[in-house]
């Protein structure tokens, strides 16, 4: 992640004109090429600068996806999808201008699959669209990365979040999809069958290809029972460590937790000025179990025992539904939260993951890191999978402060590498990765680029993103 590396890449000026004039003539009023539009649809929650699009296109089905990827294939003009704007390594820029496709019209559900425990939809639905749409079936759509982010982008970034310690990632979700091909053609990935040894799985490759291999327009998705009950609940540490440790010893006694959510001292006291808690300012785990009502009620008491030998003071649990959804939407509003700690201030998140033995490690060499650098970066974490998040806040016009900014995210990024992680647990490459992932897995880009050049041989599936050609 190093501004320097953000660079613009060579236009297609002449195919872009003609894309732009096709487009304009076929959609109309569901096209712009203003910059305030295009600005939109090039926003980053990071502080890597926009790259505009030249023009935004809303589409309402897949045959009129499927024009304008055959149009841009046409006059090698650059795609760039685009669901709710909510990724954070620059995933939606345009380095080389092109036609963003904004997939927000198309946010329906196909069809549920009520006795299969599957539904199949749109890419542009969000996820909480889709849970609303599921509550009366006793269904639901576990993977929960905070923001109400379009599945369609979580499938191209294959994120995670706060349920993925029980339920998974959205590898693990995601059956099968309708792709249009950089040559515009459609192709199924996979059937609505639970498994299948039926030739290369394609499905698998393309969730988390960040758009650059293809553009979504359907998804079939696992669904799971709304759970018969649901109990969450706080649980303040003495310190990081012991939290860190109370983590461990959960996951490695099979204890099926739902969420376990780590979170240091320094985010906690945001957390409770922003969202009024009336919870210890302390390292706490905010953890969560699913099932029967006699077996959620016997994991809290055996995850209580667990964090009473490490030192906590106290399990605070609930299984009331307001009290629960208050507590997780504080969660969930941790990265606000956390801009109130240094007012005026950009807040830049990044990620890593490590086996879970060495999260504690992890962490602690990293809090030391924050210190010894003098920033202010509070920590919060999908601790149950070793995946935590550290949010810098930062003056981003101050080219001292990227530079520490940069040079903090390279040692956490290494660390993170030293210790058989990886530089991404759900935030993806995009942009701001690309060179910690080629640390990561060396001759392995080189395949990637293999596949890359096989599928999009014009590079106009959001080039720039992953791995350069």
């Amino acid at each position: 992640m190093a501004l320097n590396d953000i660079k613009p890449a060579e236009r297609n000026e002449s195919g872009i004109a003609l894309a732009l004039d096709i487009l304009k003539q076929r959609f109309g009023e569901r096209f712009s090429a203003g910059e305030a539009l295009r600005r939109q649809h090039s926003h980053t929650t990071t502080y890597i600068p926009s790259q505009l699009p030249d023009g935004v296109v809303f589409v309402e089905n897949a045959e009129e996806a499927q024009a304008i990827v055959e149009v841009c294939a046409q006059h090698k003009v650059p795609i760039v999808p685009f669901g709710t704007g909510t990724s954070l390594e620059g995933h939606v820029n345009a380095p080389a201008g092109g036609i963003s496709i904004d997939f927000s019209r198309m946010n329906r559900v196909i069809q549920v699959n009520a006795e299969d425990l599957d539904c199949v939809v749109e890419p542009g639905i969000t996820r909480k669209q889709l849970n609303d749409y599921l509550r009366d079936t006793g269904l639901f759509f576990p993977i929960d990365p905070g923001a109400d982010a379009s599945i369609g982008g979580m499938a191209a970034t294959r994120a995670s979040g706060t349920n993925a310690v029980r339920y998974g990632t959205m590898r693990e979700n995601v059956m099968a999809m309708d792709v249009i091909m950089p040559n515009g053609r459609k192709i199924t990935t996979a059937k609505r069958a639970k498994k299948s040894s039926a030739g290369y799985d394609l499905t698998r490759l393309m969730v988390g290809s960040e758009g650059t291999l293809g553009v979504i327009t359907s998804l079939t998705l696992r669904l799971q029972g709304i759970p018969q009950a649901i109990s969450s609940g706080v649980c303040p540490f003495p310190t990081l460590d012991a939290a860190t440790h109370a983590v461990i010893m959960t996951i490695q006694m099979g204890l099926p937790v739902a969420r376990i959510e780590l979170v240091n001292e320094l985010q906690m006291k945001a957390m409770v000025d922003y969202s009024k808690l009336d919870l210890p300012v302390s390292p706490c785990l905010f953890v969560e179990f699913h099932g029967t009502d006699a077996g959620v009620k016997e994991q809290a008491e055996t995850f209580g025992e667990i964090a009473e030998e490490l030192g906590s003071s106290g399990f605070i649990w609930s299984t009331r539904e307001e009290e629960r959804a208050r507590l997780w939407q504080a969660r969930h509003d941790a990265y606000w939260s956390c801009l109130q700690l240094r007012p005026g201030a950009k807040a830049v998140a990044t990620d890593v993951c490590v086996p879970i033995s060495r999260l504690a490690d992890c962490i602690s060499e990293t809090e030391a890191d924050i210190d010894e650098a003098g920033l202010i970066a509070p920590i919060v974490g999908h601790a149950g999978d070793g995946n935590f998040h550290v949010s810098v806040l930062v003056d981003d016009t101050d080219p001292k402060e990227i530079e520490a900014l940069e040079n903090f995210v390279e040692r956490l990024n290494i660390r993170a590498l030293s210790m058989g992680g990886t530089c991404t647990g759900e935030h993806g490459i995009g942009q701001g990765k690309m060179k910690f992932l080629e640390l990561e897995l060396g001759g392995a880009l080189d395949v990637m680029r293999s596949i890359k050049r096989a599928l999009d041989p014009d590079n106009i599936m959001n080039p720039g993103k992953i791995v350069t050609l």
